[in-house]
């Protein structure tokens, strides 16, 4: 799913952040960003005892469609917190071995896919990566299948979503004066489109409360009386939104410097080639890729997918002692410059996984990493990512060698995600 904001604003903004930071404003058509990108003011920021989530604007706007879930809800709504509390099951140790063999499943539709490009034709690594992680969290999460390798077409619920997600971020930057007939006609269709999202999710909720409920994150949800039917759709709607796009863009991107370091890649085809004699990596072995784990915190680093994310003072206070805050002033937190911090040291543009050994991640002070947001409200799905990142790109590296073309250049959509534009591999079976 890609944002139709044909903007480069925060990439712009991390290029500044060493010249302006590690506090300063700028404007974006009619909002005002003020970014932190120094890691010492980030750490204080995560304190939940003085400031606490801001739903952006880019967010705001999706709240038709979405409303309480978890990434959209105010802080004074109870929703999130009941579903937070009640969903934190579903991403434990037992249940992510629960998960394995699916993701094992739609892993392997993944393979027999490209085994028909190898050696023939480029495949499309971010519009693979996307299915991927959209037959994941569907049918992990909601027992609900988009029929993505089968399909000629994009699914259209996918198409619908994303529809309604790129109206939301033409609202946040349309001029006041735009509008008009396109600008009702717009609005006519996102209205339709939310009907027809809502439409499916409510059929699959309708088929999941007669018989057994399941222990995935939908049997959670009407296995208890804590969230109301609305509330549930809204969650539902959220994991699939956000769910599969960011992690489908972690994986790009890490695929993508794989395939421009061999030495990288040979690092971690060696270790995952060192699993014990079985074709797929055992739910235990995945947690022992720390080479390759190092490499996706290390992508995570350079291009985290989220541009970042936003606190507000509960009370009047100071950040770091020279920066007044008013209670509800939003600070944006630009993680691909906090990322690039001085702490990272001089070459913080290079890739390299061993940043992420132990002894360098004790090093940094804390807070200088933080992909997956912070505080209570961080992302609860994070070890569920993790996972399906490091399994997959391990049964791509262990089955493939990865090129590049040579004339490639990295260039990133930037909307509510990051995503590498155009990424294509040539294949070649090892």
């Amino acid at each position: 799913m890609t944002s139709m904001l044909h903007t480069s604003f925060m990439q712009e903004s991390t290029a500044l952040a060493r010249e302006l930071g590690p506090v300063f404003e700028r404007e974006f058509f009619n909002l005002r960003f003020t970014f932190v990108t120094g890691a010492e003011l980030v750490a204080e920021l995560a304190d939940d005892r003085r400031f606490e989530k801001h739903v952006l604007p880019a967010l705001e706007v999706v709240r038709p469609a979405i409303g309480d879930g978890l990434l959209t809800a105010y802080n004074h709504e109870p929703n999130w917190r009941k579903a937070h509390e009640l969903l934190m099951p579903a991403f434990s140790q037992t249940a992510m071995r629960g998960y394995h063999p699916l993701m094992l499943a739609v892993g392997r539709q993944l393979l027999d896919a490209w085994d028909e490009c190898a050696g023939v034709r480029p495949v499309d690594v971010t519009g693979s990566m996307a299915k991927v992680t959209l037959e994941i969290i569907g049918r992990a999460g909601f027992g609900y299948s988009f029929d993505s390798f089968e399909r000629a077409t994009t699914h259209p619920f996918v198409v619908a979503l994303e529809d309604v997600l790129n109206h939301g971020q033409r609202l946040v930057t349309r001029p006041p004066m735009a509008g008009g007939f396109l600008g009702k006609r717009a609005a006519e269709r996102n209205t339709e489109n939310i009907a027809y999202l809502n439409g499916v999710v409510d059929e699959v909720i309708a088929g999941r409360t007669g018989g057994d409920r399941g222990s995935d994150l939908l049997g959670l949800m009407l296995e208890s009386d804590t969230l109301d039917p609305v509330n549930i759709r809204n969650q539902v709607l959220t994991f699939l939104a956000a769910g599969h796009e960011t992690t489908s863009a972690a994986m790009a991107f890490t695929l993508y410097y794989l395939a421009a370091d061999p030495v990288v890649l040979q690092r971690v085809q060696e270790e995952v080639d060192t699993l014990a004699d079985v074709d797929e990596p055992l739910f235990e072995q995945v947690s022992k890729l720390r080479y390759l784990r190092r490499a996706v915190d290390e992508s995570l680093r350079l291009w985290p997918t989220a541009p970042g994310y936003s606190r507000v003072a509960k009370q009047d206070t100071t950040l770091g002692g020279k920066y007044p805050m008013r209670a509800g002033d939003p600070y944006f937190v630009l993680l691909p410059a906090l990322h690039r911090d001085t702490v990272w040291g001089e070459n913080a543009e290079h890739f390299d996984p061993d940043r992420f050994l132990p002894e360098q991640v004790r090093s940094r002070p804390p807070h200088s990493f933080k992909p997956f947001g912070t505080g209570v409200r961080a992302c609860i799905g994070r070890q569920f990512a993790l996972h399906q990142i490091a399994l997959i790109i391990a049964l791509i590296v262990r089955r493939y060698d990865i090129t590049i073309p040579q004339d490639y250049q990295l260039r990133i959509s930037e909307g509510l995600t990051f995503s590498p534009v155009g990424l294509t591999f040539q294949l070649t079976a090892r």
